[in-house]
């Protein structure tokens, strides 16, 4: 998610008295949503080549362990959250005024 693109909304938020903490909590939960659902569509899409393995190889076990669906699942979780604090931040520290002035 861009920041930039945003900023009319962020402003307005902001304007309407969003805290700074209220703003990054929006923002960080919104990169935690759509790495999630990445993280899901890439899951489904790796059972889904695994599970075309076998009708090809019957006897080839291609079943992932539960660590590493969940390592899968975590990694795609925690790149979410770190790459989202710095955008996070900028788009708290906006300018309400600036930010709505530029839409």
């Amino acid at each position: 998610m861009a920041v930039a693109q945003r900023t009319a909304e962020i402003g307005l938020c902001k304007a309407l008295g969003a805290s700074q903490l209220q703003i990054m909590l929006l923002v960080v939960t919104e990169a935690l949503l759509l790495s999630t659902i990445g993280g899901l569509i890439g899951m489904t899409l790796g059972f889904a080549g695994s599970w075309l393995v076998v009708q090809f190889y019957p006897t080839l076990q291609t079943t992932p362990p539960p660590w590493a669906i969940a390592a899968a699942l975590g990694t795609a979780l925690g790149t979410g959250f770190i790459f989202s604090l710095l955008p996070a931040r900028r788009a708290a520290r906006l300018d309400p005024i600036q930010a709505l002035a530029k839409h």
